[in-house]
């Protein structure tokens, strides 16, 4: 089953829900992950993508989505701020690029961000862009395309929005907005000529079929940028208490995104010291972009180590 999936996908075609979910109870999960290397390796190529991000307001959200220390509702101790100004995003973003990153992403706590807050954003694009050829990013929340269309205006070419899980199961985890309005701002950004780059988390409590149908509803907004979040339990929210995902679910549910997603990058992003000591296999199994250096409110990946190992897999960056 798995040499004839991964054929048909290397003749252009595309698996179905119920084969992923066949594949995911294969007994013979390395050469799932074997395979889906291959398919990584033919349909994506040897590039691997860097991006980088700015916690550029923390803290203080309106939303109660149960794994995130900056809502409100829960007691975290992160740390909260307003938006922070041009001069720290400015070197935030040179000392990226002068480690070879190529994209850099503000990031705001919150629904989303006011009219004010977005042009005081355009106007850091722009003197970013003036600087360095950085490609630029945002997360921001639930936008308006007219709000959106200002963030591409200054330069801002892909906007990010996880969906997190599957419809199914996301309201378990946040009942103050809906995967519907994701999916409104997703549609939004790509209408205007966004590129669009949205994943998930996975170790939220949700069931291996959770996590193939948030695979296929990313296939159907034909999102080519998938982070691949793996929870990491803040003291204080809901999910603190969350039992970690073994190696194994893990690189299954990676090799399924690829078998799902042939030529998308899938990317290391959250949760990423959890999984430090399976991080070879996981690029092996499909991983072919990452989010480098710190990340919003845990510790990330030093960016010198991540070029290093990837240049020792055989990526070109």
């Amino acid at each position: 089953m798995i040499e004839s999936l991964k054929q048909h996908i290397l003749s252009g075609g595309q698996i179905t829900r119920e084969e992923a979910i066949r594949l995911a109870g294969t007994g013979n999960r390395q050469a799932l992950y074997v395979a889906a290397g291959e398919i990584r390796e033919r349909m994506a190529g040897g590039r691997f993508d860097t991006c980088s991000i700015i916690n550029a307001r923390s803290g203080k959200c309106s939303e109660n989505c149960r794994w995130c220390a900056q809502s409100a509702a829960y007691h975290t101790g992160v740390d909260t701020y307003e938006l922070v100004d041009e001069e720290t995003c400015l070197q935030a973003a040179m000392l990226n690029a002068r480690y070879g990153v190529d994209k850099f992403s503000f990031v705001t706590s919150g629904r989303t961000l006011s009219d004010r807050n977005i042009d005081r954003i355009c106007g850091y694009a722009r003197f970013i862009k003036r600087q360095s050829g950085l490609h630029l990013c945002a997360s921001m929340g639930l936008l308006r395309k007219e709000q959106l269309k200002k963030l591409l205006d200054a330069g801002i070419t892909r906007y990010h929005c996880n969906l997190e899980t599957s419809p199914r199961y996301f309201p378990q985890l946040c009942t103050t907005h809906t995967i519907e309005e994701k999916i409104t701002t997703i549609r939004a950004a790509q209408e205007i000529g966004m590129e669009v780059c949205s994943g998930g988390i996975i170790g939220m409590g949700e069931s291996m079929e959770d996590r193939i149908d948030l695979a296929f509803t990313l296939r159907e907004l034909s999102v080519r940028s998938i982070p691949i979040n793996i929870l990491n339990p803040i003291p204080g929210t809901p999910l603190e208490h969350a039992e970690p995902l073994s190696d194994e679910e893990v690189l299954t549910t990676i090799a399924l995104f690829r078998f799902i997603h042939p030529s998308a990058y899938l990317r290391f992003a959250g949760g990423r010291k959890l999984i430090a000591h399976i991080e070879t296999e996981a690029i092996r199994a499909g991983i072919n972009s990452a989010i480098v250096g710190d990340l919003l409110t845990t510790i990330g990946s030093k960016v010198s180590e991540d070029m290093e190992k990837v240049r020792g897999l055989g990526f070109t960056l």
